[in-house]
Parts: C-alpha cells; sequence; structure tokens
C-alpha cells in the first residue's frame, strides 16, 4: 500500500525536475553557453571576465538547480524507503555527491571571475598570466563536474531500478531509465579518463537521453499518479 507521504513526494519530484530542467536550460543557453569556447579554457575566461553580469545570472540560476536537485534526492528517498532503505539511502547519497561536485564547479567558476579582475595582491599577474590562471581554475571546475557526472548516474541507475521493481511506472519506462543512466555515468567517466572523449561523442549528447527519460517519467507521475499496476488492475476490476 502506497502512504500519501509517498504521493505527494513523487509529485513533488516530478514537479521540481521540470522546473529545474527549464531553470538549467535557461541558465545555460543564455548565460554561459555563448561564451565558451570548448577545449580553451583561457579564452573562455576571458570571454566570461568580459561578460561578468550574465555569468552572475548563470551562477544565481545554477545555485537553484542545485537547491531543486536536493529536494528531488529527497523525494525520490521517501517514495522508495518504504521499498528498501539500505539501497534508497546509498542511491540517494551518491545523488548528494553529484550536487556537491555541482557546487564546487560554481564555485570555482566565482574564483575565475575573481582571478580575472586583478584586483588586490592579483595585480602582481600580467593580465596574460591571469587569464591562464582563471582557465586553470574553470578546468577544475569542470573536472569536479564530470566526476560528479560518473557518481551520481549510479544513483539514477538504482532509483530507475526502484521503480522497475516497485511498478510505480512501466517497467519498460523504468528500463529506459537505468540505460539512459548507465550512458551518462559512462560518458562521464570516459572523459575523466581521456578529455579528447569529447570529440568522439559530443558532451550535449551525455544527458540527453536521461533528460527525455525524467520529463517522461515526470509526465507519467503528474497524469497516471504513483500506482503499482497490479493495484491499479485491481481498482479496474473493482469498479468494473
Amino acid at each position: 500500500m502506497i502512504e500519501p507521504s509517498q504521493r505527494q513526494a513523487a509529485r513533488i519530484f516530478a514537479i521540481t525536475t521540470l522546473i529545474m530542467y527549464v531553470v538549467v536550460m535557461i541558465a545555460f543557453t543564455r548565460f554561459y553557453a555563448p561564451f565558451l569556447v570548448w577545449g580553451d579554457e583561457a579564452v573562455t575566461a576571458r570571454n566570461f571576465s568580459a561578460h561578468e553580469p550574465l555569468l552572475h545570472f548563470y551562477i544565481a540560476l545554477a545555485v537553484v538547480f542545485g537547491i531543486g536537485s536536493i529536494i528531488v534526492m529527497a523525494a525520490l528517498y521517501v517514495m522508495f524507503r518504504p521499498i528498501s532503505r539500505g539501497l534508497t539511502l546509498f542511491a540517494a547519497s551518491t545523488r548528494l555527491v553529484g550536487v556537491v561536485m555541482w557546487f564546487i564547479g560554481l564555485i570555482d567558476l566565482f574564483d575565475a571571475l575573481r582571478i580575472m579582475r586583478g584586483a588586490g595582491y592579483l595585480q602582481a599577474f600580467k593580465p596574460e598570466h591571469l587569464q591562464a590562471l582563471a582557465g586553470l581554475q574553470l578546468a577544475s571546475g569542470w573536472d569536479a563536474y564530470y566526476i560528479g557526472l560518473t557518481i551520481s548516474p549510479i544513483g539514477s541507475v538504482l532509483f530507475s531500478y526502484l521503480f522497475f521493481k516497485s511498478r510505480y511506472v512501466p517497467r519498460a519506462l523504468a528500463v529506459c531509465g537505468m540505460a539512459a543512466s548507465l550512458f551518462e555515468g559512462v560518458c562521464g567517466f570516459a572523459y575523466l579518463i581521456d578529455r579528447n572523449f569529447g570529440a568522439m561523442i559530443s558532451v550535449n549528447w551525455y544527458e540527453m537521453p536521461v533528460f527525455f527519460f525524467d520529463v517522461a517519467l515526470c509526465i507519467w507521475i503528474l497524469v497516471r499518479g504513483l500506482a503499482p499496476r497490479e493495484t491499479a488492475e485491481l481498482d479496474r476490476r473493482q469498479v468494473s
């Protein structure tokens, strides 16, 4: 039997996830991507410095995305705690690591902007040196992001498995979630091994399967609700 708290957590999960995607898409496409030069961190740092007010909008929206990720993680824990407390706790922990790495990347972006300003003791460095240091800081932030992209999908695979086990959604959809999350994690790990991996498989494709799965999952939950298939079939038989 599904508890009311689980149904409420499912709705919170679905609504928050959809809002998060809208926020991060606006943040990335409007305030980040136009100034990003893939493979050249120093030039990217110079572009970011030239458009610093817009980058602060990106950082603010990215913080909102990170807070939303924590809410989603908590909602998933409430949903699946009755199914398997230990597995749910481990899955939530790996998702939390991804959130921590996300915030570390934002801190590195802040540091890169601070370096490019060249204020205080940084005035001793030449502009080209500041640009190189800021580029190094950006690279560190991206590395943190990809570490999170490697670890966080472990939790996503496990949560998709819990969807499969509980039959809260169609099992075919849950299997797609496991496959999409595994693909994301493998791509993140491959990037850590060889940064040229991004030239073989576009970075834009790393998270695309998970995006489509999450959107489909959220729509299903909002439209159909959270109910095991057996319960839904029993309810239909009783009504007929």
